[in-house]
């Protein structure tokens, strides 16, 4: 799955990008106009592998085509292309089905990967940490998973019975058990440092201190603003998805308080959702904090439809009404007339991670918008022997009401969410 291994024997890939004959949502815009940009942040993703981009086309279709997605005519174009080209790998910018995939193969002659196989190569490369490897590994499992049909000699196991005994499992059928097999190991595997980590959560979260997440489109400077704020030396890089595992750090806020910022893995569009699941840990940390920082690179032509992918994924982590900061990173690219501009924008700060204009305005936004340990409203039940957890309900928050069953005391109360971490009572059934 691999498209590159070293950039001293660089393969050479060709590009294919499809756009429909429609008409486009945003009016002056022309048709397939968003299609191409993908093509090119294709060119993109496929450099930061090591690949040799050695040409690209494109084309516009009525609809896809269910068996070869670009029609048998382009394929045979695509064909002649990648040979005179000596391309070694095509690479569509879309997601193939197994189907697709395997025609293409047999028409152009040559290696066919798609959009969500490249993506996932990357992240193979750039996972350091364990349950990274685990995860990376488990999205290519279930991509390949349905893509071994036809890929080996059919099956030829008959069934049970006399005279209807075949000669047993053929490797198809093999390599389908494996990979099931791998694919139950790496999950309980996943579950096991999941628990670690929530059990790691919960030991920061006994203590009360507010959680800030960057997130943003990939390769907007979040790692760079990320140093900038925590002084911290985060590896960074101009290739996208150059951060995948979490990273969090202390920082100090104007008033004194610290808080705990997180770095996160940069979104793209059209992100499969098997990749936004296999990397959970560090989306965990956005559905965990208390304020939102999205970073926008705004020297980017195209940031407001990067915004409206970010935003897209945001809502699907359901974090979407979570408090929210806009970041208006990489001013030092804007001329002085548009830096102007960007100032009268309402609730949003532009900053410059590389230089550090705008962090201390930054610093006292956030200051102002986490919370210090905010009273939470729980419903809960305890012992009467309890005496312990009782006495500090009622010496750190206030009881609204009380009911005695049996031998145990229902209260509502409110409570500082530290104490309610700390009793781990947080997260409970909440009135309104």
């Amino acid at each position: 799955m691999k498209v590159a291994r070293s950039t001293q024997s660089r393969e050479r890939v060709l590009l294919v990008g499809v756009g429909l004959k429609r008409p486009s949502r945003v009016p002056g815009r022309e048709a397939g106009a968003p299609e191409r940009e993908s093509l090119l942040e294709l060119q993109e993703l496929a450099r930061s592998v090591g690949a040799e981009v050695v040409g690209s086309i494109f084309q516009m279709r009525e609809a896809i085509d269910p068996a070869t997605f670009i029609g048998r005519g382009k394929m045979e174009e695509v064909k002649i292309e990648a040979e005179m080209r000596k391309a070694a790998v095509v690479i569509f910018d879309r997601n193939l089905s197994p189907v697709q995939q395997r025609n293409l193969e047999r028409g152009i002659d040559c290696r066919v990967i798609d959009r969500t196989q490249l993506i996932l190569d990357i992240f193979a490369r750039r996972a350091h940490s364990r349950e990274g490897q685990l995860q990376v590994e488990l999205a290519q499992l279930n991509y390949l998973l349905p893509r071994l049909a036809g890929k080996g000699p059919e099956l030829s196991r008959l069934g049970g019975g006399i005279g209807t005994r075949g000669p047993g499992e053929q490797k198809l059928e093999t390599d389908r058990r494996r990979i099931r097999d791998r694919v139950r190991k790496i999950t309980q595997s996943i579950d096991a440092v999941r628990k670690q980590r929530s059990q790691r959560r919960q030991a920061r979260q006994a203590i009360p201190l507010g959680t800030v997440a960057l997130v943003g489109y990939t390769n907007a400077g979040k790692s760079t603003l990320f140093n900038a704020l925590a002084h911290s030396d985060v590896f960074v890089s101009s290739k996208m998805f150059a951060t995948l595992d979490p990273t969090i750090r202390g920082v100090r806020l104007p008033s004194g308080r610290r808080v705990l910022l997180s770095d996160t893995v940069g979104f793209i569009r059209d992100l499969p959702p098997g990749l936004i699941a296999a990397f959970r840990a560090t989306l965990e940390e956005v559905q965990e904090a208390a304020l939102i920082l999205h970073v926008t690179d705004v020297s980017d032509p195209n940031n407001a439809d990067q915004d409206t992918e970010v935003e897209k994924i945001l809502s699907d982590l359901g974090v979407k009404d979570r408090p929210t900061l806009h970041v208006l990173n990489k001013i030092d690219r804007l001329s002085p007339v548009e830096i102007e501009g960007l100032c009268e924008s309402n609730g949003k700060l532009p900053v410059s991670a590389l230089t550090g204009i705008g962090l201390e305005k930054l610093l006292q936004k956030i200051d102002e918008l986490v919370p210090v340990d905010p009273m939470v409203r729980l419903n809960f039940r305890l012992p009467l022997s309890d005496g312990r957890t009782l006495a500090l309900v009622h010496g750190f928050g206030r009881v609204i009401r009380s009911r005695v069953e049996r031998s145990h005391i229902a209260l509502e109360a409110e409570l500082p969410e530290s104490i309610a971490r700390r009793l781990q009572l947080w997260p409970a059934i909440r009135s309104a």
